[in-house]
C-alpha cells in the first residue's frame, strides 16, 4: 500500500513537470518603450480681483510719518470693513513701513513711508465702489486672476484632454510600429496658468466692466494648461 502511494505521487509530479518546464521556457513578446507627451489648454475668463490701494507720507520725524500713515489706513480700513463680505470682497492690510531719506552727503534729512490696502474677491462692482469711497488712499494698481474652484475646473477639463490626447498617441504609435497595445511606463501631469494677470496701472479709458462702477475694471481671460508626458512599452 505504501508503495502504491509513492508511486502515485511520483506519476502525478512527473506529469505536472513538463507543463511547468515549457512554461518557463516559453519566449517572452518583444517590448519597446516609447517617450510621448501631450498637451491640452483651456481658457476661462478671469473671475477674481485684486485691487491694491496706497497712499505715501513724508517728514522729518519717523514718528510722525507713521502716525499720519496710521491715520489714512485706519480710516480706510473703518470703510472698507463694512463692504466685506467673503467671497464677495475681503480686506487686508498690505506693506506698511518707513524708510530714511539722506543728502548728498549722507546726512538724514527726513523719512518717507507707504502703507497699503487690499481689496479681493469676485463682486468687481463692489470692490470698485468700496474703492471710490476711501479719500485717504489711491488705488496704486490692479491684478485679475481665476479663483480656486475655477482654475480648478479649468484644470480638470484641461487634464482629461491631455489624457486623452496621450492615450490616442501611445495607440496609434503602438499599431505603427506592429504591436497590438501598450501599457503605461512613468507618467508625469503638470499643470499651468498664463494670462494677463500681472499688475497695472488704472487707466481711465479702460472699459467698465459695469456701468455703475466708478473705477473702471475690465477682467480678461486667463489659459489654464496641462502637459502630460512619460514613457509606454509597447507590447
Amino acid at each position: 500500500m505504501k508503495n502504491s502511494i509513492n508511486g502515485l505521487a511520483l506519476g502525478v509530479l512527473l506529469m505536472a513537470s513538463p507543463t511547468a518546464f515549457s512554461q518557463n521556457l516559453a519566449p517572452s513578446l518583444p517590448t519597446q518603450r516609447v517617450s510621448l507627451s501631450s498637451s491640452a489648454t483651456v481658457q476661462v475668463p478671469q473671475d477674481e480681483l485684486t485691487l491694491t490701494l496706497s497712499t505715501q507720507r513724508e517728514g522729518g520725524d519717523a514718528q510722525d510719518v507713521q502716525n499720519q500713515l496710521k491715520l489714512a489706513l485706519d480710516a480706510a480700513l473703518t470703510l472698507a470693513r463694512r463692504q466685506a463680505q467673503s467671497p464677495l470682497m475681503s480686506v487686508s492690510t498690505g506693506r506698511f513701513g518707513l524708510s530714511p531719506r539722506h543728502d548728498r552727503n549722507g546726512k538724514l534729512v527726513g523719512w518717507q513711508g507707504s502703507a497699503e490696502l487690499v481689496l479681493q474677491g469676485n463682486d468687481f462692482v463692489r470692490i470698485s465702489q468700496t474703492a471710490a469711497q476711501l479719500q485717504t488712499l489711491s488705488v496704486a494698481s490692479v491684478v485679475f486672476g481665476l479663483s480656486a474652484s475655477q482654475r480648478q475646473g479649468a484644470q480638470s477639463k484641461a487634464q482629461s484632454q491631455a489624457i486623452e490626447q496621450f492615450q490616442k498617441s501611445a495607440s496609434e504609435i503602438a499599431k505603427s510600429f506592429g504591436f497590438a497595445g501598450y501599457t503605461l511606463g512613468d507618467i508625469q501631469v503638470d499643470a499651468n496658468q498664463a494670462g494677463p494677470v500681472r499688475p497695472y496701472m488704472m487707466a481711465a479709458s479702460v472699459r467698465s466692466v459695469a456701468e455703475e462702477a466708478p473705477v473702471p475694471l475690465e477682467a480678461g481671460l486667463s489659459h489654464v494648461s496641462v502637459n502630460v508626458s512619460g514613457s509606454v512599452l509597447l507590447k
